[in-house]
């Protein structure tokens, strides 16, 4: 059963994390106030009717909220346990479809819808087509009830098999969606930190995940129901794949480091991982990595910036930029896209 109201820790995590956080690329977004109201804010004042609704579409069956309003903050009533999204109608244009970033989970970390941004051509990321997040090996069952209104097709796990052993995915049997993962050690990739000095770490990693960021890209042209494809900290792997798919898609890169950036505060760190016994995983380096950093204190995100001040995804960009002209020469050479895939993407998830 769905819980009434969500934990107060994970409601005002949700919160503060939002409060504040507003990119300039998007024309409107959704501030969650307790768990059952938020606010609508929008970039200017022009007359707006607005409307809640189950789903994209505006039909019949949706209820209104204001009609040819000029206020830029519109309180909603919004139940933290549905996933319901705004329309907003102004003059005879396309109306403009508006849903919560971040999804008040009450034992997820950095679980976010990417739709919203404008691209450079005056686009929006459809919204509900792809979602992006950390490990969810403790979700409740509020969680999965709030998780299941996504109509998901597919799971894409990004983690390694030392990462999958200890916390296996539950999303896909919870909600009978196509679950798709590939095999590979974390044992290369820590002996590389280990040798290098903390620069340019995500170079080889558009190597090392050909297999899962080609199947990322083949289920959205797929269309199929939305993905969610995750890491274990929802930064990392997932911010390099969630910054290829908004850079092929047109969003300036701007807007993708300041979303890349927000997983710092969104990640809830203590549900990343379940309660483990080391002694019961002596071989696994995912599980001792763990182990020692908890042994130093709480588990905190740290800020994805190098030793030198720069972030980590903004060298990535150069660094992809050198070797094969930029995102989409990437998905070209490394993933076999053609020209016609990356258009029928375009087509598939802008708006």
């Amino acid at each position: 059963m769905i819980k009434t109201v969500l934990k107060s820790t994970s409601l005002c995590a949700v919160a503060l994390c939002l409060a504040g956080q507003a990119i300039a690329a998007e024309p409107a977004r959704i501030e969650r106030k307790d768990a059952q109201s938020a606010v609508l804010i929008l970039e200017d004042a022009a007359p707006a009717t607005i409307w809640l609704s189950r789903d994209r579409i505006l039909d019949r069956h949706d209820t209104l909220v204001a009609r040819k309003s000029t206020a830029q903050r519109v309180a909603l009533s919004l139940p933290a346990s549905q996933r319901d999204y705004v329309i907003v109608q102004r003059g005879k244009g396309a109306p403009l479809v508006v849903a919560e970033r971040v999804l008040p989970l009450e034992q997820g970390s950095n679980f976010r819808d990417v739709g919203g941004y404008i691209t450079k051509d005056g686009k929006v990321v459809r919204w509900g087509q792809a979602f992006r997040s950390g490990a969810m090996p403790m979700l409740t069952d509020a969680d999965y009830a709030l998780l299941g209104q996504l109509d998901i097709g597919s799971v894409l796990d990004l983690r390694s098999l030392e990462e999958r052993e200890v916390a296996p995915d539950l999303l896909d049997d919870r909600t009978g969606a196509l679950f798709l993962s590939n095999d590979y050690s974390m044992k290369p990739l820590f002996a590389k930190m280990a040798a290098g000095n903390g620069e340019n770490t995500y170079a080889g990693i558009e190597e090392l995940l050909v297999p899962q960021f080609r199947t990322l890209f083949k289920r959205l042209l797929a269309d199929e129901g939305a993905i969610v494809y995750h890491c274990s900290a929802g930064q990392d792997r997932t911010g390099v794949a969630t910054a290829l798919l908004y850079d092929v898609l047109g969003v300036d890169r701007e807007t993708i480091l300041a979303d890349y950036h927000r997983s710092t505060a969104l990640r809830r760190v203590e549900f990343e991982m379940p309660p483990i016994n080391p002694a019961d995983y002596p071989h696994n380096p995912m599980v001792q990595y763990y182990a020692a950093s908890r042994a130093k204190g709480p588990a905190k995100a740290e800020p994805l910036y190098t030793p030198s001040g720069q972030s980590h995804l903004a060298q990535f960009f150069a660094y992809l930029d050198r070797q094969y002209g930029g995102s989409e020469g990437y998905l070209r050479q490394k993933l076999g896209f053609t020209d016609a895939d990356l258009e029928k993407l375009r087509t598939r998830m802008l708006q």
